[in-house]
């Protein structure tokens, strides 16, 4: 917490069950976060902490977060984007462009840890929220961190950044897809995810530094950065060999066979990584005399005649069920997986018997995935509905009735409409 604050009432603490069915407390409970951001690099980053225990707040404009209309589909009023990011918090909406609305986030930071934001640069320091010029000062032991497109400054700095752009930007896009149909977005938002990752892990860093120092500082997380440090392999190749790299579809580009083949009835993905594994992949395969074929002998040799270790393998495979030889592969100890779609993967026992499919009333959501002994994450609270938690939010900074009264009227903080109805 920033200070020595006494803990927040136990109604916010993010609990998680142990094994016995009692309730504890999360690995970050008592650190309070004010997050701005919208979309997903920051929110993403925000959700890693309240899985974890952190209070989030999580402060929309008037119109509320754009993903929220980032659909369908949509359940209980919430986009499925929305909602994959934004479990674990609660939500207020505040008109930051009105000086009253600006006196309410500094409200939420006299107790706060982490601010988390993702407007353009020089935003915060228009509104007198500047962290070098104002929160610094003020707030010693805040952390804040902002998430940008392209950073502060150098030739693109101030730029807003959006995911596909900077994957087609920073070359993701150039090593991504079938070489045959050129450049490809990768599925997922990888950089605005990977931002997010990086967000997190820089804002635990930052904490925990803070407890030797006492004081909080200014982490500044680009995407544009994020995605030239993600883009491994390929870029150390570049800076090694000076040759451009190139999109290798399914394969690798530094290891063969690691590709994606052709089965009796589905695909399976082979990632070989040492001689060892492919010696027991011939081994399964009933093909004892590859490996001393001096064109397959080593990783160097099968990458030299990547194509005829494809053929090889490609007759074989063709003949065998993915399903049965997935498991028996496996237990020899060769990376090899069926390919499955989402909702396969989603279904799969394993995920199941993980705890990577979470409910909580009618949202469904992945689960945590860093398993702590004893303070493991939880996801505790759906995606909060626009708004949900603003007066609750105001009473608890010290705002009476009359006082919250006076700025929904004003427009300067929204609710949802049914609290409204009900209050």
């Amino acid at each position: 917490m920033a200070g020595d604050q006494p803990a927040r009432h136990d109604s916010r603490r993010c609990v998680a069950p142990l094994s016995g069915g009692a309730l504890m407390a999360g690995s970050l409970d008592g650190i309070k976060v004010v997050d701005l951001s919208r979309v997903l690099g920051g929110p993403y980053c925000t959700q890693m902490l309240a899985d974890h225990g952190a209070e989030v707040i999580k402060v929309e404009p008037p119109l509320g977060d754009e993903t929220r209309s980032w659909g369908p589909p949509f359940n209980d009023e919430l986009s499925a984007y929305f909602s994959g990011a934004n479990r674990n918090k609660r939500s207020i909406a505040i008109d930051l462009q009105q000086p009253e609305g600006r006196d309410l986030i500094l409200r939420f930071l006299q107790d706060a840890d982490v601010l988390v934001h993702n407007f353009k640069s020089g935003t915060l320091e228009k509104w007198g929220l500047g962290y070098a010029d104002v929160l610094r000062a003020r707030f010693p032991r805040l952390v804040l961190c902002h998430v940008t497109g392209f950073g502060s400054d150098g030739p693109l700095g101030g730029f807003p950044g959006y995911d596909a752009v900077v994957q087609a930007m920073t070359g993701l896009m150039s090593i991504n897809g079938n070489p045959s149909e050129g450049p490809t977005r990768m599925g997922t938002p990888i950089v605005d995810i990977g931002t997010g990752l990086i967000a997190c892990n820089a804002i635990l860093a930052a904490l925990l530094e803070r407890g030797r120092s006492g004081l909080g500082q200014a982490i500044e997380v680009p995407l544009y950065d994020c995605a030239i440090s993600m883009m491994h392999p390929q870029a150390a190749n570049s800076l090694m060999s000076g040759q451009i790299p190139m999109a290798t579809g399914n394969g690798h580009p530094n290891i063969v066979p690691y590709d994606m083949f052709e089965t009796s009835n589905g695909k399976l993905y082979l990632a070989i990584g040492n001689n060892g594994q492919f010696a027991k992949l011939c081994d399964v395969l009933g093909l004892p005399e590859v490996p001393c074929d001096p064109r397959f002998a080593d990783n160097a040799a099968r990458l030299a005649h990547r194509s005829e270790m494809t053929e090889v393998l490609s007759e074989c495979l063709v003949q065998h069920d993915a399903f049965k030889l997935e498991p028996v592969l496996l237990k020899a100890g060769i990376p090899a997986g069926v390919v499955r779609n989402v909702n396969e993967a989603l279904e799969h026992p394993h995920t199941r018997h993980r705890g990577m499919v979470v409910s909580v009333g009618t949202y469904r959501g992945t689960g945590v995935p860093a398993r702590l002994s004893r303070t493991p994450g939880a996801v505790r609270a759906a995606p909060p509905r626009f708004g949900q938690h603003s007066r609750e939010l105001l009473s608890e900074a010290g705002l009476t009735e009359a006082e919250i009264d006076r700025l929904t009227q004003a427009n300067i903080v929204r609710e949802e409409p049914r609290m409204r109805e009900t209050t």
